[in-house]
């Protein structure tokens, strides 16, 4: 399935020099069947040519830290799902490290709110976490705005792009949104199996990890989108060393203390170690500390806990296997080469 349909709709004609017309095509952000609505208003940034080729310039420059080396690329790797696989924490300049595991980038266009704890409420703001994380790129907007005016390059990327053609944070950020806007991964043989499209056949293990994930896991990991995306405590134990108070951390309130994003299980195979501080390196790791090793922390989630006091999600052996095999159903090999996403 195509993600990109072209059409010109009305070309947006850019100053210039005398005798050059430059027209910006706008492209046309296409909702997987399966999926439900955006919550990004795709009506207030529209996505154009210009804009998509601006922001992924502006994705993979190390000018936006401030040691010109790290970008936003540099943690969020496209055949590793947008993460930076392998890493237990995110790295950014100097080689300094941060306290929380890399996230993927996708299908931002249908999330409400973005990092672990929550703390950008819009997309267009998203850039500005690690922009500004001092073990991150340990950089200011003023900064990355001014070295932005300074690049003769950027100055007629703008200017083709934004009808202003200002190179402000405004339209810097706008910019990486339609880029990030198009990282829809959305066809995984899951997909083409609820899809009923060729190369969805599931077998028979596939077919039943399916039937007990919605059984123990759909709970949180919900819709298409294998994310409600809600902030949870799931029971880790706490790690005395970060002291990471989660989504406590935005909203001050001791009701959301320990508690992070779910994140989304899409191209799961690709994205280990898992958690928050990646602290486990396989999915077979995961599904035995959901079994048994959940502690009763602070504002565990109470789906966690039974009628009967027992905490956790029983699971045999082989019901962790199957569920593993349904796992890999979400990788999505399209997603990750294709090429309009690549330096």
């Amino acid at each position: 399935m195509k993600k990109i349909l072209i059409v010109l709709l009305v070309c947006t004609f850019l100053s210039c020099k005398k005798d050059e017309v430059y027209t910006n095509v706008e492209l046309v952000f296409e909702k997987p069947s399966n999926f439900p609505e955006p919550h990004y208003d795709l009506k207030s940034n529209p996505i154009t040519e210009k804009g998509f080729e601006l922001g992924k310039k502006l994705y993979h420059d190390g000018k936006l830290s401030s040691d010109g080396v790290v970008s936003c690329a540099f943690c969020h790797q496209q055949k590793f799902a947008f993460t930076h696989h392998g890493h237990q924490f995110s790295h950014g300049v100097e080689d300094r490290k941060g306290k929380r595991n890399t996230q993927p980038i996708q299908n931002v266009a249908f999330q409400k709110q973005f990092s672990w704890d929550g703390a950008a409420f819009h997309l267009d703001l998203f850039p500005i976490i690690p922009i500004t994380n001092p073990d991150e790129m340990d950089e200011t907007v003023t900064n990355v705005i001014g070295k932005l005016q300074k690049d003769k390059v950027y100055k007629q990327l703008f200017s083709e792009a934004f009808e202003d053609g200002k190179i402000n944070a405004d339209n810097t950020f706008k910019a990486l949104s339609q880029f990030m806007l198009m990282m829809v991964s959305s066809n995984s043989k899951y997909d083409k199996y609820v899809r009923k499209e060729k190369g969805g056949d599931f077998s028979n293990e596939e077919k039943k990890g399916l039937a007990l994930f919605k059984e123990k896991c759909a709970s949180c990991h919900t819709s298409d989108l294998f994310t409600n995306d809600a902030f949870r405590n799931n029971g880790l134990p706490i790690n005395p060393y970060l002291n990471d108070l989660g989504r406590m951390t935005v909203t001050l309130l001791e009701e959301d203390k320990y508690k992070f994003k779910v994140p989304s299980l899409r191209n799961i195979e690709l994205t280990a170690p898992y958690m928050h501080d990646g602290r486990f390196g396989s999915l077979v790791s995961v599904l035995n500390f959901y079994s048994n090793g959940i502690q009763e922390t602070q504002n565990l989630d109470p789906i966690l806990k039974s009628t009967k006091g027992i905490v956790g999600i029983q699971l045999k052996q082989e019901e962790k296997t199957a569920i593993i095999v349904f796992l890999k159903t979400l990788t999505d090999e399209e997603f990750i080469t294709d090429k309009r996403f690549t330096e």
